[in-house]
């Protein structure tokens, strides 16, 4: 008895110890698109690669008609737009929110950090210096009205 109590408490405590993004290895997988041309996109892309997302390129001539098509209203446009797990992401958004926003799975339409600032993912290389702009990442929901996800300040 003491046996089968101890190993339900182990079963239990791996479980806890996976997280809910990696139970499903398919939410994982990350489509982006983004221009032929767009060297941030490049170093974001890296980034979601280094936090152990597989991610599959789309190169387009026009990013605000795959926006469209998407579904991603255009007040939050950035450089790239991509869709895990069923969400979509609207530029640089950071690979914790990207998890976080898998683990809790919110009514929504995906995630936003509109523009490009500096000091986000695929931002921060060595050409900026080390700036880091205050910014915010947006948890958009599916009539298009927005509320703050995260703040990076």
């Amino acid at each position: 008895m003491r046996r089968r109590w101890l190993n339900a408490v182990l079963a239990g405590t791996v479980l806890l110890a996976v997280p809910a993004w990696a139970a499903g290895g398919e939410s994982l997988a990350v489509d982006v698109w983004k221009s032929p041309y767009c060297g941030c996109c490049k170093d974001w892309i890296a980034h979601l690669k280094a936090e152990g997302f597989a991610v599959r390129v789309h190169e387009v001539g026009d990013l605000d008609a795959a926006r469209r098509r998407l579904g991603m209203p255009e007040r939050y446009a950035s450089c790239h737009t991509a869709r895990v797990g069923g969400y979509l992401l609207e530029g640089h958004v950071p690979a914790a929110d990207i998890r976080r926003l898998l683990a809790e799975k919110p009514a929504a339409l995906g995630l936003a950090v509109p523009g490009m600032p500096v000091g986000s993912p695929g931002m921060d290389g060595p050409a900026y210096g080390g700036r880091r702009d205050p910014h915010d990442v947006l948890l958009v929901a599916g009539d298009g009205r927005h509320r703050v996800y995260a703040s990076y300040r």
